[in-house]
């Protein structure tokens, strides 16, 4: 059977229905987005009740166990997801895995797409840990059934959802988490490069994983609550492994570096820009070790790559015309993003000096009502580290930075 990954039955129906139902001219005062609401809705229930009323007569002809069942119930399932219905798509959900399981095996791969879509459906209701028990048996099958580029492409999603498991807290012991998502990122980056050689642009998404996954590594104090157990009579071992495996963090972030360098020098029309790059990349991981006169030296490095370009002063202000906040890596948002002060609620000003460091942090708006929230604000952000602003080939303080933030949805 052709086992599809999205519900093409269903968006035909829809786009069917959608096309006989010409909208009635609008009348004064008559909201036409409730029109198309109402439309949509009409199109969900429709579509629910085909997929039920082929299940059913499916059930009828060949009983509960037909394997023909399997591809109607994940239909049914995207459709109750769309309409929102995700304790009932569960239930159906789970119902096409078991029959895939009993008809094809137990590590069928018409498996992967229900459970897929299951464990979707168990994150819009916020139940996490079992998206997280889904996850885990996803991975067993993923094992048994994908090669090539769908395994890998299959490793890091995985490793993503490590990643996202340890920011829920999922785990007393979170760096075990952050130990899977280094592994699972290294085994993508293994089988790209046995499959499509060490110079293949599809290694970077690995790479970049990898180290993302080096930053928190070497960042995690075991301070909070998804961190290491201060019960000093609890068993040390998992925790001296991980100690042991972070003291070799700011080597591997390094060598991840002059991976991610190898494989974009080797891309056609490479230059001096992507060699500034990576001087940056390696400029930062040193600042977040501490490491200044190395950064620094790098940072050097990299303006003197720019300075060959003929946008150099644009190239230079893209990197250094303004203090970064440090990890710079798509993926990583250490801070909250700053929101237009009109809208917001949280004013706070600071200086980030020649070193990268917050300097002079205060609290500048007027509102009164929030202090809990500000105060952890505040103290996230005087430890978070900068790449500075450089001027004349030197990194220079900045001051008068002032953020704005909207807390009325933090908790």
């Amino acid at each position: 059977m052709n086992f599809r990954r999205t519900s093409f039955a269903a968006c035909a129906v829809f786009a069917a229905a959608l096309a006989a139902a010409q909208p009635e001219p609008v009348q004064p005062g008559h909201d036409a987005l409730d029109d198309e609401a109402a439309a949509l809705e009409v199109v969900r229930s429709d579509t629910i009740r085909r997929y039920r009323d082929e299940i059913s007569s499916l059930e009828q002809a060949d009983g509960a166990y037909s394997p023909g069942l399997t591809e109607p119930l994940l239909e049914l399932g995207l459709a109750l997801q769309q309409a929102g219905q995700h304790a009932e798509a569960i239930a159906i959900l789970k119902r096409g895995v078991h029959l895939a399981r009993v008809n094809e095996g137990l590590y069928s791969e018409q498996q992967l797409v229900l459970i897929e879509a299951e464990i979707r459906s168990h994150i819009a209701i916020g139940d996490f840990q079992a998206a997280d028990d889904r996850h885990r048996y996803l991975y067993r099958v993923q094992q048994r059934t994908l090669t090539d580029a769908g395994r890998s492409l299959a490793l890091m999603r995985q490793a993503r959802w490590q990643r996202r498991a340890y920011e829920l807290g999922l785990d007393e012991n979170g760096f075990e988490r952050l130990l899977r998502m280094w592994s699972l990122y290294r085994l993508a980056l293994s089988e790209l490069a046995e499959d499509e050689g060490d110079a293949s642009p599809n290694l970077l998404p690995p790479l970049y994983g990898m180290l993302r996954a080096q930053y928190l590594i070497s960042g995690f104090d075991g301070s909070d609550p998804t961190g290491l157990s201060a019960d000093p009579f609890e068993p040390r071992v998992d925790e001296g492994r991980f100690v042991a495996f972070r003291s070799q963090s700011y080597k591997q972030g390094g060598s991840v570096i002059r991976a991610i360098y190898d494989v974009r020098q080797a891309q056609p029309g490479a230059g001096p820009r992507e060699h500034a790059e990576a001087l940056v990349l390696l400029g930062d991981w040193r600042l977040w070790h501490d490491k200044y006169d190395d950064a620094a030296q790098a940072y050097t490095d990299a303006l003197a790559e720019l300075a060959a370009l003929d946008d150099a002063e644009a190239a230079m202000g893209d990197l250094f015309g303004a203090p970064a906040v440090l990890p710079a890596l798509e993926g990583i948002r250490p801070l909250p993003e700053p929101v237009p002060p009109e809208g917001a609620n949280l004013l706070v000003e600071f200086t980030v000096d020649e070193r990268g460091r917050v300097r002079d942090l205060d609290r500048v708006d007027e509102a009164n009502d929030n202090e809990g929230i500000a105060n952890r604000l505040l103290r996230k952000l005087r430890k978070t580290k900068f790449r500075p602003r450089f001027a004349d080939g030197q990194p220079v303080p900045t001051t008068g930075i002032r953020w704005a933030y909207d807390t009325s949805d933090w908790q």
